[in-house]
């Protein structure tokens, strides 16, 4: 069996390879076959592949010739088009210089016109004043002659005159001595006489020139005047009233006068040494009086009064406390209204210390009138009459402001208010102008500039508004008197009133002794007198009034 089974395996073997041999070379066979099949393909498409290719690239070349040539007839006919564009432009801008140039041309042909004509008019005018050289020369040559006959005539004149200049001192001296003889009066006496009448006819003659003059400078004065200062008047009126010296307070019940005055007094006592005010506690229901000539002080007491009934709590240590609280809030209150002033006034740039003392106006009063209140309009006053006269009206405002306030100053310090607050400016280095206005408004010291006269005339246009300031009856009686004692005091005057509080003296004449012409001039003099001798606020009207009589009898 192992026998037969080796002699299969012999005989497997070289059929086995056979087969192998044979299937590998028809495999190489089949796989040359189909490569060549597949190169022939190749071949055949890549042939397709260029003949496209090169129908295309023909194609291509044939439109891009195509192409370039209506591209070249485009550019063509655009060269064409902006030739023609650029011809039309040059002949435009030819024709434009072209008018231009004709229209210099003419312009300079009606130039050398023009200077033809002046040339002719001026040649024509050289030929007149030629002419009138020569009938000049005529003239003066005939006025030459004139004049030499007329001196020729003069000095014959002069001659007679001086003979009639003899003749006269002798007429004259015999005139003299046969006056002598007649009159029997000296030479002396007879100037005296003369000199008399002389005084009164030039007394007559001034008087009427005077009045002439008076008449004219008070038309055109009061319509400029009156204009400023109504306008003035009219853009800063303020309602006025005449502060008193005393503050009523009211309080809820009586009940608390008793707590007010306290044991034996001695809460009223400490209020009024701490406040420097009188307390008066009195019948009237419901209200307490603080008296006080400082209205500071009686703004303060008012104040600390007000708080301590609030609180309750009236005792001596209690009323100190309250009283210095009190004075510090209001001594802080005076900064905001010196500011608040200053704003509303438009003014900048002002000191510390005037600040303060701007606001100390408000707790000012002088003949009852607020201090502020009268500074805040002599300002506006002051500022609308400078910008109408072309000065500078925000320095004339500030110098009206600032006017009265010496009058805040410590009253322990000697010396008028006006020189007081003037110091005060100049050591705070306010400008020149506004130091000399505070300082020379009441005359204290010459005027430098218009801007003081106008814070004069505007300080006397507030002080003499009607209800605006009051005086004591003492000095208001006295003032009357001495104004109709100063009338009284002139030749010719019968009677005087004061009247209007005042601020008008009635002045009745003898009719003798003044004429009519005379009557001005005594009016003006009245006046002048009692501005040297008196002061007052506002203005005084002297009104002089001459009696006529008509007598007739019935028979």
């Amino acid at each position: 069996m192992a026998s037969i089974a080796d002699l299969d395996i012999y005989i497997l073997l070289p059929i086995l390879v056979g087969i192998c041999i044979i299937t590998f070379f028809l495999g190489w066979y089949l796989h040359s076959k189909s490569n060549k099949s597949k190169i022939a393909n190749a071949e055949s498409i890549s042939k397709k592949i260029l003949s496209d290719a090169e129908r295309k690239s023909k194609e291509t070349l044939d439109e891009a010739s195509r192409r370039a040539k209506i591209f070249q007839e485009d550019a063509e006919k655009a060269a064409q088009n902006l030739k023609k564009e650029k011809l039309l432009e040059v002949k435009d801008e030819f024709y434009k210089r072209k008018q231009k140039f004709d229209d210099e041309v003419k312009i300079r042909e009606k130039d050398v016109i023009e200077m033809e004509k002046k040339l002719k008019s001026a040649q024509e005018s050289i030929e007149k004043i030629k002419n009138e050289l020569v009938t000049k020369e005529k003239n003066l040559k005939n006025t030459e002659e004139e004049i030499n006959t007329k001196s020729k005539e003069i000095t014959q004149q002069q001659e007679r005159v001086t003979k009639l200049e003899e003749e006269y001192k002798k007429l004259s001296e015999e005139s003299k001595i046969q006056l002598h003889r007649i009159s029997g009066l000296s030479e002396d006496e007879a100037k005296k006489i003369l000199f008399n009448e002389l005084i009164s006819d030039v007394k007559l003659e001034c008087a009427q020139k005077l009045q002439e003059i008076r008449e004219e400078t008070k038309q055109e004065a009061n319509k400029i005047s009156r204009n400023i200062v109504v306008q003035g008047i009219q853009r800063s009126a303020a309602d006025h009233s005449v502060e008193t010296t005393v503050s009523v307070l009211q309080i809820q019940s009586d009940e608390l006068k008793g707590r007010i005055i306290g044991k034996e007094g001695r809460n009223i006592r400490a209020f009024e040494a701490v406040t420097g005010v009188d307390v008066i506690v009195d019948d009237t229901p419901e209200a307490v009086i603080i008296s006080g000539f400082d209205p500071f002080r009686r703004e303060v007491a008012r104040v600390a009064m007000e708080r301590l009934i609030a609180d309750g709590r009236i005792h001596p240590a209690r009323i100190e406390e309250v009283v210095a609280k009190v004075d510090k809030e209001l001594n802080e209150e005076i900064i905001r209204i010196g500011e608040q002033t200053l704003i509303e006034m438009g003014i900048q740039g002002v000191h510390r210390d005037i600040l303060t003392l701007i606001g100390r106006m408000k707790y000012r009063s002088s003949y009852g009138q607020n201090v502020l209140n009268h500074s805040i309009e002599v300002a506006h006053l002051t500022g609308i009459m400078a910008a109408e006269l072309g000065l500078e009206a925000q320095l004339a405002k500030r110098a009206g402001l600032l006017h009265d306030m010496g009058k805040t100053i410590d009253r322990n310090i000697e010396g008028p208010h006006a020189i007081l607050g003037y110091e005060v400016a100049k050591r705070c280095k306010e400008h020149p102008i506004v130091c000399n206005a505070i300082g020379s408004h009441h005359d204290e010291m010459p005027m430098e500039n218009p801007i003081a006269v106008l814070v004069q005339a505007a300080d006397a246009i507030s002080g003499a508004r009607p209800g605006a300031r009051r005086e004591s009856v003492e000095a208001y009686s006295k003032r009357l008197e001495k104004l109709e004692a100063i009338a009284t005091s002139f030749e010719g005057v019968a009677k005087t009133f004061a009247i209007q509080a005042g601020r008008e003296v009635r002045v009745i004449v003898e009719q003798e002794q003044v004429s009519d012409i005379l009557q001005d001039q005594l009016a003006s003099d009245i006046a002048l007198k009692i501005q040297e001798e008196m002061e007052y606020p506002g203005q005084i009207k002297i009104n002089v009034i001459r009696e006529r009589r008509a007598i007739a009898y019935a028979k």
